[in-house]
């Protein structure tokens, strides 16, 4: 799959994630919250099923966002059995263990590091790179410079970033 696909893909999901999420946690909007949450689920599994780096980082974010405890409404099953039904029916790309625990202890440390960080420091700079939940960033970073991912996907996962930060904006604009 091409990277420009890849990227659509990234920034959907990420819109998508946030939009849902906000429309749950502010409006109680249990029915759009979930239409959008699907949407991600299909544009993350599509990611997932046709890529093993963007496999590793989408399932990374599902399981440590699991382990966080984030996993806290009807929208997010939803989306949850959405996005294994599609995987499940396509097939998952062949992933390492040892890269797919890495990412995942990523993803879980930007979900506790958001939660909690603030409450211990008033450390501008770990406020920041926990706000805008930097370990998983770093460590897909880190993975392209040691040739395991491509560079690209760590723009594509920039890109899911960028659209997750937008949505909050969008969503404050229209309520």
């Amino acid at each position: 799959m091409s990277y420009i696909i890849l990227a659509i893909l990234f920034l959907l999901s990420g819109f998508f994630m946030k939009y849902s999420d906000d429309l749950f946690d502010e409006n109680q909007d249990l029915k759009f919250a979930s239409v959008f949450g699907v949407l991600c689920a299909f544009a993350s599994a599509f990611a997932t099923i046709y890529n093993a780096e963007a496999a590793y980082i989408f399932i990374a974010i599902l399981i440590g966002n699991f382990i966080a405890l984030k996993v806290d409404g009807i929208h997010h099953i939803l989306t949850l059995v959405v996005y294994l039904f599609i995987c499940l029916v396509f097939g998952l790309p062949e992933l390492s263990l040892v890269i797919l625990l890495i990412c995942i202890l990523a993803a879980f440390g930007d979900e506790v590091g958001h939660e909690l960080i603030s409450k211990y420091t008033d450390n501008a700079f770990l406020n920041l790179f926990f706000e805008y939940r930097c370990v998983m960033k770093v460590v897909i970073l880190i993975l392209a410079i040691c040739g395991v991912f491509n560079i690209w996907i760590f723009f594509c996962f920039i890109s899911f970033e960028i659209a997750y930060e937008s949505a909050g904006i969008v969503f404050e604009k229209l309520n």
